[in-house]
């Protein structure tokens, strides 16, 4: 499985001259600035709830789409994009949270926390997990549009 987590945003001024953006791939995932600027850090906070939100009630988290003329890309932050790549990496697997503890050798509660999005969680032990599973976290770096 190879998965990305940048989502495209649109952003548009309302009538009070604040930037509002949504993400057409996550519905109700919205937020807003008063600048542009502004509005798209607040649009990767937005975004890191989302997921963060789709994980706690485990709903599928949809791929992102292309992003279209206009639409600016917003990456999930670091650490909750491993948390949802495990999350999905578990469901792709079909297995259980005991068994991916099972597999690598702890306590079940200790899987919840790594998918618990407002767990502190070490990235080194996230990507343990995944390669329980047969999978690893890769990173890129691009330039802040």
């Amino acid at each position: 499985m190879r998965r990305q987590f940048t989502y495209p945003a649109v952003v548009e001024r309302d009538q009070s001259g604040r930037f509002l953006v949504t993400f057409p791939d996550l519905p109700g995932a919205a937020t807003d600035g008063k600048s542009i600027e502004e509005a798209l850090i607040e649009a990767a906070d937005c975004l890191e709830e989302a997921i963060a939100n789709l994980i706690a009630l485990e709903e599928e988290i949809p791929k992102p789409s292309r992003a279209k003329r206009g639409q600016h890309l917003i990456a999930t932050p670091a650490k909750m994009a491993a948390k949802a790549a495990l999350y999905l990496a578990i469901q792709e697997a079909g297995i259980s949270k005991s068994e991916l503890a099972r597999r690598i050798g702890c306590d079940v509660r200790e899987v919840r926390r790594l998918l618990d999005p407002l767990h502190a969680s070490k990235v080194d032990r996230i990507e343990q997990a995944l390669a329980a599973v047969g999978q690893c976290l890769a990173v890129e770096m691009r330039a802040i549009p």
